[in-house]
């Protein structure tokens, strides 16, 4: 049984670097996401056009998800990693020529919109590379034996600064607009990139001349598909997450619905990972020590009936703890998934495979996203959740029916 050891883990200079910087970056890019939702509604009133927002990234995401796993394996992750943080910082910006010059420019809400998605769209080629990287470079950093434990740290990481960024974008965008809030978050992400600068070069074990694209990329997939304890977590996420995706609804809800405003909106936003971060920190005192794959299925379940009862709710603070409890089932589940993964992944396929995983996680979330518009626009927001929510629970009982490794998986 592997101990949990946080401090120790801490004391790792390069690791508080990694987490720091992570920090910053999913902070701005969780206030980038707030502030899109918004942006784009009040521009069209449709709720199809913040599905819009998520298609548009993730079709060039997932397009390149398989190369930029080859390529984190082949070369010098840092390095990538800091090419990742700038191209944000570039594309982001462009954001602020129809923030800052709409009026004089005389843009139409609808143009300004297909504007966005023509960003959103670059930006997802970026996170094809920067979303793997992060994680591959951990087991290089911390101990065998405390890579639970920075498994764990890192997602604590993660769902403190996506609390932080959802509230802090919705209170922003209510109290000094949007075009200052992209600049806000253009200084973060900014400020990442001077913690990434500190971390160590980790260099590829491969010499380029000898590996061919296309085996390396097969080489990934072959093993998820032959680790059955990771492909029934990674389709557990892709599919629960997929039809569970009452967030991106929110602006609708917090609008038209729960009639909370901009400030209501940041916190409703934030709800599913406060209750995250939560449960992360309870289970950094009191951590999973057996039958983990079984409770990966009972909490995934719980996600999708948690997701019914905010569909269903027409009440501000009821809808509020209806998406902190789902957020913490969610964060079990995250837990759960990410030390599976790293802990059935050698190092010579660990980027490859976590591409694999970013592919299975920007399928969930932004298909997710486009999910809920298109459901949204046919059956009605309030409908679309809640058909959500079942689909959510059925998964779960699907793979927990089809997969009895994962069932019986523990560590």
């Amino acid at each position: 049984m592997i101990s949990f050891t946080p401090l120790q883990t801490l004391q790792n200079v390069e690791f508080r670097n990694l987490l720091t910087g992570r920090f910053f970056i999913v902070l701005a890019f969780r206030m980038l996401a707030t502030l899109l939702g918004w942006w784009v509604y009040q521009l069209t009133k449709d709720p199809f056009s913040i599905g819009l927002i998520g298609l548009s990234e993730v079709i060039p995401a997932v397009s390149c998800a398989l190369y930029a796993g080859h390529v984190i394996d082949m070369n010098e992750k840092k390095r990538l990693l800091l090419i990742c943080n700038y191209a944000y910082i570039f594309l982001i910006g462009l954001l602020l020529i129809p923030a800052f010059l709409d009026v004089e420019m005389h843009f139409t809400g609808h143009q300004i919109t297909y504007y966005i998605y023509g960003v959103i769209f670059f930006t997802g080629i970026a996170r094809a590379f920067i979303g793997p990287i992060v994680p591959s470079m951990i087991p290089k950093i911390v101990k065998k034996e405390n890579l639970p434990n920075a498994v764990t740290l890192n997602q604590a990481t993660f769902l403190i600064s996506s609390v932080c960024g959802h509230a802090i974008g919705g209170v922003l965008i209510g109290f000094i607009g949007v075009k200052w809030t992209l600049v806000a978050i253009l200084a973060l992400i900014f400020v990442a990139s001077l913690f990434f600068w500190q971390l160590h070069k980790q260099h590829s074990e491969y010499k380029k001349e000898t590996v061919n694209v296309v085996e390396s990329m097969r080489e990934g997939i072959s093993y998820i598909f032959k680790t059955k304890e990771i492909l029934g977590a990674l389709c557990l996420d892709m599919f629960a997450v997929l039809f569970g995706g009452a967030v991106a609804m929110i602006p609708v809800f917090a609008t038209d619905i729960l009639k909370s405003g901009a400030e209501g909106f940041g916190l409703l936003n934030a709800a599913s990972d406060i209750g995250s971060m939560c449960i992360i920190t309870l289970l950094s005192i009191v951590p999973l020590r057996k039958n983990q794959g079984k409770i990966l299925l009972v909490v995934v379940t719980g996600f999708g009936l948690c997701i019914i009862g905010f569909g269903l709710s027409k009440l501000y603070w009821l809808s509020f703890m209806f998406l902190v409890m789902s957020g913490m089932l969610d964060g079990i589940s995250v837990v759960i998934r990410g030390t599976i993964v790293q802990l059935k992944t050698p190092d010579h396929i660990r980027g490859r495979v976590l591409s694999v995983n970013s592919i299975f996680i920007m399928s969930s979330n932004e298909m997710g996203q486009f999910e809920s518009g298109l459901m949204a626009k046919l059956l009605g927001v309030v409908h679309s959740v809640v058909f959500g929510g079942c689909m959510t629970v059925l998964v779960a009982l699907l793979v927990g029916s089809t997969n009895p490794k994962l069932r019986k998986m523990q560590y």
